[in-house]
């Protein structure tokens, strides 16, 4: 079970700024910088303020990447049915979003991830639905969608192998499925 400070919405104010992702200059996101608490956290702080490594709080490249290329191509989502896999801070799911997604939903196993995720499509007039279920578990675990979008779940060989194997299952299903990755050495497209 993830584990959750007591006031999560007012952990992410204090600990993260408002900023601009590269990518996507369109959206201003609750994340670390080098001025706030959580940039310099160590595992013992973070432990006493009962939260998991914050991997929500940076916007990796590979969702910044998914994010991008749905702002220019919104016509792969509008008016579709999109989840969003791992989502992190919730970039790409804020990209489908503002592209025109019918429904969007926002998973990942950290709640805390998710609070972000909701905390910043509010900060940018967007709505999005989350889902903190294991969708790895199997593909009947996630929400029925037209699109599957996932960036960044690629960084060790465990995640990659089960992650890679459910965006196969639901591209083989006739889902569009996109995946952004900067590269990473478990990295494959081969199926998807």
């Amino acid at each position: 079970m993830a584990r959750l400070p007591a006031d999560p919405e007012g952990f992410i104010a204090r600990n993260t700024a408002l900023e601009t992702p590269a990518m996507v200059p369109e959206f201003k996101l609750w994340l670390a910088t080098e001025y706030v608490p959580i940039w310099q956290a160590t595992e013992a702080w973070l432990e006493e303020q009962n939260v998991d490594p914050p991997y929500w709080a940076f916007c990796w490249p590979g969702g910044q990447a998914v994010a991008r290329y749905l702002l220019d191509h919104p016509t792969l989502v509008e008016g579709k049915r999109v989840i969003d896999f791992a989502a992190g801070s919730g970039v790409s799911s804020m990209a489908a979003a503002r592209a025109g997604a019918a429904a969007v939903v926002a998973n990942d196993i950290d709640e805390l991830s998710l609070i972000a995720a909701r905390l910043n499509a509010m900060a940018n007039g967007l709505a999005i639905e989350t889902s903190s279920e294991d969708w790895l578990a199997g593909p009947e675990g996630a929400p029925d969608a037209d699109v599957v979008i996932a960036g960044d779940v690629c960084y060790e060989r465990e995640m990659s192998v089960r992650a890679l194997a459910w965006l196969r299952t639901h591209a083989a299903r006739g889902r569009l499925v996109l995946l952004g990755d900067p590269g990473r050495n478990y990295f494959s497209a081969q199926g998807l």
